[in-house]
């Protein structure tokens, strides 16, 4: 065989190849066209038309939506004044998504730690005993933390008994409450990234660190915590996000009265009946999340070209 008829047998072999790999992948970009850029893509649409009477939109261009977030229209002379009502809903979101990212962190980081030094006979049971509430489901759960946390509640019955309080805290619909709840709902998609990192950590390094005369603190700054970064990342990233536009947990443990993205948007969507704002307010929020990985990830790849 000639050389040429050699490199057309393979230019059309690499051609099949492709259509075959097009082929196998149509259904892959397929379902993703249709549960994720469709629905994107109708959001963004909706977000600059005018709302219906009755709910729904009506197809009449219009960027009100965006300027509702931050201003007020006057009824009467159609003048606008700053309405810092939705920043806050969004402000206190944001707080309360850190809140329990921090706290999901403080109690996932030695949960899994724990885990990971476990004999490696008994890390599937601890496991299974974290992915546990993933069996329940999320209303049920969150009912759950409600009757723990209320006036008459478990936390309540427990301190009066031991003489630490003498009447019931009033823990439930505050953020307080929300606080918990969210801490309890998201605590395994902390602690599951971070065992996955800690399992893999070389323990020989972590006592090479005390035989140079390290203290705990100092192992665990400089040794632990830095070969866990991995899954510290991937846990916070995988509690604040869900976190920030939570639902359940605010409209059940904050009785309605502590609003949170989440509970806003639904809020449009449902009684105001304004789909135009509930989808501008939802377009926002995954803006802010994706500037905040993009921040990440830049700041990620700075480092590692420094270390590189």
């Amino acid at each position: 065989m000639s050389e040429e008829s050699l490199l057309h047998a393979r230019a059309v072999t690499a051609r099949r190849e492709r259509r075959t790999r097009q082929f196998l992948l149509a259904p892959a970009i397929v379902t993703i066209l249709a549960i994720s850029v469709l629905p994107l893509g109708i959001t963004v649409i909706y977000s600059f038309l005018t709302p219906g009477t009755y709910g729904g939109v009506t197809w009449e261009f219009s960027a009100d939506a965006y300027v509702q977030f931050l201003f007020e229209e006057d009824i009467f002379d159609g003048t606008l004044a700053f309405n810092d009502a939705y920043i806050s809903i969004f402000l206190r979101s944001i707080g309360l998504a850190l809140g329990a990212t921090l706290g999901a962190l403080l109690l996932g980081f030695p949960t899994a730690y724990f885990i990971a030094t476990k004999p490696r006979d008994q890390r599937n049971f601890w496991l299974f005993v974290i992915t546990l509430p993933f069996w329940t489901n999320l209303l049920i759960r969150t009912y759950a933390m409600l009757l723990i946390i209320r006036d008459e509640g478990f936390v309540n019955i427990v301190l009066m008994g031991v003489g630490l309080i003498d009447r019931p805290l009033s823990i439930l619909y505050t953020d307080t409450a929300v606080f918990i709840g969210l801490i309890y709902t998201y605590l395994p998609f902390m602690v599951l990234p971070l065992y996955a990192s800690l399992e893999k950590l070389d323990f020989r390094l972590v006592e090479a660190a005390y035989d140079l005369y390290g203290n705990r603190w100092q192992v665990l700054r400089n040794v632990i915590v830095p070969l866990a970064k991995p899954g510290i990342v991937a846990g916070c990233i995988l509690v604040f996000i869900p976190g920030l536009g939570a639902y359940i947990t605010p409209e059940l443990l904050g009785g309605g009265k502590k609003l949170m993205i989440g509970n806003m948007i639904a809020i449009q969507f449902g009684s105001s009946r304004n789909w135009p704002f509930g989808s501008a307010a939802a377009l926002i929020l995954m803006a802010l999340v994706v500037i905040a990985l993009l921040i990440y990830a830049r700041a990620a790849g700075r480092e590692a070209r420094a270390h590189g």
